[in-house]
């Protein structure tokens, strides 16, 4: 049973890395060689289409869907929308070296929200390595630090969207014992929803261009569709991944994305390389080899240790994870202050 839940964590680390890179060199010839820039409009059609294929799927009966509390996924939902936009309005609004940083700044923030507010604890190695893999990616692919007050605000508040919409990923998975195929289904059209409303404002601040009055020719619309289709399997496996292991997981494995897509770059599209490129790469796949390292040692104490009584499982299971402004119990809010 260990062994097979080894390899559906392998399969879904796998496939998120695959499909990631995949989608990384489709939208960049979509974005870069094409000239479609709308990337958050195109993000909410990836949404509707993951939606519609999870629905079909449905249908078929590959799965099973699962109610879960109304509250929870819409804002859960919404809350996930609003991180993709915000995330887009911080790359357009800063320079790339401080949106590398502000995609750095989340793992440290996830370890501290939900060391705060779920009590996990981090041992000092698991910290050690985290710190290795910053810097390496860090030297990799920070090359400038502009600073400016708008785009600061809108990084931290894409930071902390970010943070809370991985950990909520994480924790309603495991509280309310759904799959990440369920939850996928359950939210997927209130992220499309709010990206869709956004989408072509955000894109038109940030490219001064409108997703309605773009020529559509073949090739963009064979390159959209393509995109949408490596779409599924991304939103699919970043749900997939978050609920076997865990954010902090999903984050250093995104880092190892980064890696992969700088030496892409290089090698197929001949970007430009420098030594530095090359040494924060290597110091950040040390830094993921440690983490990795230490993470499998740390579960392998944990699995020869007692498990943890049943009870502390089964308690307010059916409850909202996410609670309104008017709600009066203060008990249904049990254990989800935030995190990514």
């Amino acid at each position: 049973m260990t062994a097979g839940l080894q390899l559906g964590v392998i399969g879904s680390l796998a496939l998120s890395v695959a499909s990631s890179v995949a989608i990384v060199i489709c939208n960049k010839a979509l974005i870069s060689t094409l000239g479609f820039p709308f990337a958050t409009t195109l993000t909410s059609w990836h949404l509707m289409v993951t939606y519609c294929t999870l629905h079909v799927a449905q249908r078929l009966h590959f799965f099973e869907p699962k109610a879960i509390d109304g509250h929870t996924v819409i804002l859960f939902g919404f809350l996930n929308g609003t991180s993709i936009g915000l995330l887009n309005l911080s790359l357009g609004f800063n320079s790339i070296g401080f949106y590398q940083m502000t995609k750095l700044a989340i793992i440290p923030f996830t370890v501290l929200l939900e060391t705060i507010f779920l009590n996990k604890r981090f041992s000092e190695t698991i910290k050690l390595s985290l710190m290795v893999l910053l810097l390496g990616v860090g030297i990799a692919s920070i090359t400038d630090l502009k600073l400016n007050l708008l785009g600061s605000v809108l990084s931290g508040l894409a930071i902390a969207t970010t943070c809370v919409g991985q950990i909520l990923t994480n924790t309603i998975q495991k509280k309310l014992k759904v799959s990440s195929t369920q939850l996928l289904y359950q939210s997927a059209p209130y992220q499309a929803a709010i990206l869709f409303a956004t989408g072509p404002f955000v894109d038109q601040l940030l490219t001064n261009r409108s997703v309605f009055t773009h020529k559509y020719t073949t090739p963009v619309v064979g390159f959209i569709i393509l995109s949408c289709l490596i779409a599924v399997s991304v939103n699919f496996s970043t749900f997939l991944v978050i609920g076997t292991t865990s954010p902090v997981t999903y984050q250093v494995l995104g880092h190892l994305k980064t890696c992969l897509v700088l030496s892409f770059g290089y090698t197929l599209l001949h970007d430009p390389f420098t030594m530095r490129n090359i040494l924060g790469i290597l110091v950040a796949i040390f830094g993921m080899g440690l983490y990795s390292f230490f993470s499998v040692r740390e579960s392998k104490k944990k699995s020869a240790n007692d498990a943890l009584p049943v009870s502390q499982m089964q308690d307010k299971e059916t409850e909202p994870l996410l609670v309104t402004k008017d709600s009066s119990d203060p008990k249904k809010a049990n254990g989800v202050s935030h995190g990514c």
